[in-house]
């Protein structure tokens, strides 16, 4: 129930739509209702007269019965077109809401979740939600209409053997509501395999060069099989669950034509029941059962909508770890001073610490490097300034100010980040240069590929910045790729600039280019720099040796030297 009044507060922007489909609704199942009526009333006066008043009354029974049949075409259209549209509406608003809250789901959510399973409940959980949004109280309504007006009018006919259907109907009801436990089970179980496949085919797609350049070809073949051989036992337990469900019920409709023809002609031979009320009823147990089969068919498609709904409001109960605090005020005219007090870190589903009482300052314009082993908490240490992850003890500062206590898009907005991975958009290098600053003009564009030494590149393509990069960048080179990046943020032109490795993956040649780049970047900016090749920060004003006890040596590169500690180890290792 709990689930069903969230389902319904989505109804809200559409209530008018709603109603009017339910009206419409309503009116197509009177007109099915009132012919048998109609017909038994004709049968029993007007039929028993004389041929010329037969002919008489015909074409204004004729009139009727068509203004009847194009209101409930007309009601129909309304139903099919209006009721999906509210539907399709429906699932847009709730695949938005979704969307943003996938936006605002911090960091750690991302790292215990698989984006195969989230594209699976933003496309194919929502499509049964709106299938269900439209067909669910619709034909819910049609169907209490007709069963409740079909079954007056079989009591009205002969209420004892309405009595002996009506035993049938609560045996059958006993048997769906037993029958629907286990299917809701089952399609909340497919939901769950279909949302593995995805996960299977995302990664497998994510990574082909991988795959190919391994000839793993079987390897990814293999694991997708299982996944999807996993998928069609789920739906095999589900169609069972199905045959079950639907055999049982057309079983007991079977049983309802019986006991009205046998039980019937008992009435009849008992002289209870007038043979042309045995036909009459024959016709309203068809209007009958018509409406239970679409209740039949109509448990199946809430199960589905209601275990993608269910799917959905997990999601969208998650809260993020990272918001801004209800205080927070925007950062506003940044010098660029940061400074990590005291910090600690462990991660929310595990406590076993990161980092452990960290303390530096880094002065307006300033550089500080960060050396040290793989896991040692260099990366972490970024994360923590632009709030991906939240200090869990001691606090980072700009200019002072706690981050924690700033609106979380401006203080990103003034922090530029180049990452060794460089993930570029499906588009143009426009599009993706521009992604630094969107509403930024051509010229501001090509300015700063000037500045990355990109833009000569770019020329030399028959499309020039129109041309199409390909996914994640894939028609571009490593060095290419992160020029594009590098323009990226001088477009943004932020005051504080984290470098997380950004040339470790780069040749020779394209490193050299690109360290002009980044030199001319970080330039009057406050920087910090995670470096693999140590050779590319031995002009920073301070460098730290990061180990898994904290901090382990500080100091520019030449006093780092004369110490002939870690670092220095380092560099004669990578020099």
């Amino acid at each position: 129930m709990q689930t069903l009044k969230k389902f319904i507060r989505y109804y809200g922007p559409y209530k008018t739509v709603f109603f009017l489909d339910l009206i419409c609704a309503t009116l197509i199942s009177l007109v099915d209702l009132a012919y048998p009526q109609i017909l038994r009333t004709l049968t029993a006066t007007l039929f028993t007269r004389d041929g010329n008043a037969i002919l008489k009354a015909l074409p204004p029974i004729a009139l009727l019965l068509l203004i009847m049949y194009a209101a409930q075409s007309l009601c129909k259209y309304y139903v099919s077109y209006q009721g999906h549209m509210m539907g399709a509406n429906m699932e847009r608003d709730m695949r938005q809401q979704l969307f943003d809250h996938y936006e605002k789901l911090s960091f750690s959510y991302y790292d215990q979740n698989n984006s195969g399973q989230m594209m699976s409940k933003l496309v194919s959980d929502l499509f049964d939600i709106s299938e269900f949004a439209h067909h669910g109280p619709e034909n819910l309504f049609i169907s209490l209409v007709k069963i409740v007006g079909s079954f007056v009018f079989l009591f009205l006919i002969n209420w004892r053997l309405a009595i002996v259907l009506a035993l049938l109907v609560l045996c059958m009801i006993f048997f769906s509501v037993r029958q629907n436990r286990r299917m809701q089970e089952t399609f909340m179980e497919n939901r769950k395999k279909i949302g593995d496949v995805n996960a299977s085919l995302q990664d497998t797609l994510a990574g082909i060069r991988v795959v190919q350049s391994f000839a793993n070809e079987d390897v990814e073949r293999h694991k997708f099989e299982k996944s999807n051989h996993a998928f069609l036992l789920s739906k095999n337990d589900n169609y069972r669950c199905m045959g079950n469900f639907q055999g049982g019920n057309t079983f007991f409709q079977g049983l309802m034509y019986l006991v009205t023809l046998v039980y019937g002609g008992y009435l009849i031979a008992s002289g209870l029941m007038e043979p042309a009320d045995l036909a009459m009823y024959a016709l309203y147990i068809g209007i009958f059962i018509s409406p239970i089969q679409i209740l039949v068919e109509l448990t199946e498609m809430m199960q589905k909508g209601l275990s993608g709904f269910k799917r959905f409001v997990s999601v969208m109960e998650t809260a993020p770890e990272i918001l801004d605090a209800p205080n927070a005020r925007p950062l506003e005219q940044v010098k660029g001073t940061v400074c990590y007090d005291h910090v600690s870190f462990h991660y929310s589903d595990d406590d076993t610490p990161v980092l452990s009482d960290v303390s530096f300052q880094i002065e307006a314009g300033k550089s500080v490097a960060l050396v040290g082993p793989s896991g040692s908490g260099k990366t972490t240490i970024c994360s923590l300034l632009p709030r991906f992850y939240d200090v869990t003890g001691g606090k980072v500062t700009i200019d002072g100010k706690d981050v924690r206590d700033l609106t979380l898009k401006s203080l990103r907005s003034q922090i530029g980040i180049v990452q060794q991975e460089v993930y570029l958009f499906c588009g143009s290098i426009r599009e993706n240069i521009a992604y630094g600053k969107p509403e930024a003009s051509m010229e501001e564009i090509v300015s700063a590929a000037k500045k990355a030494n990109i833009h000569d590149f770019i020329e030399s393509l028959p499309d020039g910045y129109d041309t199409y990069v390909g996914e994640r960048g894939a028609r571009l080179s490593g060095g290419q790729k992160q020029r594009i990046a590098i323009a990226r943020v001088f477009l943004k032109n932020p005051p504080v600039l984290i470098l997380d490795e950004a040339t470790s993956a780069l040749d020779n040649e394209s490193e050299h280019w690109i360290q002009m780049s980044l030199d001319a970047l970080a330039k009057n900016r406050t920087t910090i720099t995670i470096a693999h090749r140590l050779s590319t920060i031995r002009g920073a004003d301070e460098i730290l040796v990061v180990a898994e006890n904290g901090i382990a040596e500080r100091g520019n590169h030449q006093e780092l030297m004369e110490k002939n500690g870690i670092y220095a180890h380092y560099y004669h290792m990578t020099s």
